[in-house]
């Protein structure tokens, strides 16, 4: 056994793994039933599923959805080159929104690993880690989620997971985070342990705010906002070689510059109502969305 596995703590049951063909026999059953009852799409199986019918999947949190136009989650995962069969892993999923599409896509012939954080290394575990709201989603939905897996990965963990197994590493507004002081996480030693992580020419899918490239990065990022040619240094220093970019999450209006930093935007609105339909015409925050391959 590796050194370093996947942690799947005691507080992480693992649903029993159902066959193929008894999936099927399910999902068919579910489908008739649904269609007689006119309440939702027949569910596509796992094998035939594209990225378009991942973000219509019936589990889909309603307020999710209603983000997808500014997120663009078919063309971000079709950029960072993720497959039904891809083993991947999703580092600090947040709220699930990624989650969400990641899960059933991958549950047949591919591999979802969820890297939470435990802060100060308190022993709750996967509750905690992601929030009771996602983790009971996940509970109560074994047929999307019962084959995700979980990795403790930040303050006291900082071994990913085994070396050399990951096709795809993606992590979705978090960089800001990692070399924020407050985290108290070293961003090298994190991103050195994503590339030990991953298979030769693995790649490194990362999505974050995108700061004014006219000013000095805030090396705190208290804004929440970084820099693009700034995060492209950090992550090319820990052996990574920058192999794309794309401007999917490009918003021309977002000005970078406001009084709670990226979280007065929307969805966060951390000024309240105050000024929030000023706030709310300009959207989301302007992200740059950057894919690296490991080298060396």
């Amino acid at each position: 056994m590796s050194a370093n596995p996947v942690i799947e703590a005691p507080a992480f049951p693992r649903a029993v793994t159902p066959s193929r063909r008894s999936v099927r026999r399910r999902l068919a059953r579910v489908a008739m039933s649904a269609a007689m009852a006119g309440l939702l799409a027949a569910p596509v199986l796992a094998e035939n599923m594209t990225l378009e019918q991942a973000t219509r999947v019936a589990n889909r949190s309603p307020d999710f959805v209603a983000r997808d136009s500014a997120r663009h989650p078919v063309e971000e995962l079709r950029f960072f080159g993720v497959t039904p069969s891809s083993s991947v892993i999703e580092i600090w999923p947040g709220g699930g929104y990624w989650t969400e599409m990641l899960a059933p896509y991958l549950h047949d012939y591919g591999k979802l690993t969820l890297a939470v954080d435990v802060p100060n290394g308190e022993p709750e575990g996967q509750n905690f880690a992601l929030g009771l709201k996602f983790a009971g989603r996940l509970d109560a939905n074994p047929a999307a989620y019962g084959r995700v897996e979980y990795a403790l990965f930040g303050q006291k963990h900082i071994e990913l997971a085994s070396p050399g197994t990951a096709d795809v590493v993606l992590t979705f507004r978090n960089l800001h985070n990692w070399i924020n002081p407050s985290m108290n996480l070293d961003v090298q030693q994190m991103l050195r342990s994503i590339h030990r992580t991953l298979k030769p020419g693995g790649i490194l899918g990362i999505e974050d705010h995108r700061g004014n490239a006219k000013l000095p990065q805030d090396p705190q990022a208290r804004t929440g906002y970084l820099r693009q040619d700034y995060a492209i240094a950090l992550v090319e220093k820990a052996g990574f070689r920058l192999v794309g970019t794309s401007e999917i999450g490009a918003n021309p209006r977002d000005t970078a510059d406001y009084p709670h930093g990226v979280w007065t935007l929307p969805p966060t609105y951390a000024l309240g109502d105050k000024d929030r339909a000023k706030y709310q015409a300009i959207g989301e925050a302007d992200s740059f969305v950057l894919k690296f391959k490991k080298v060396g």
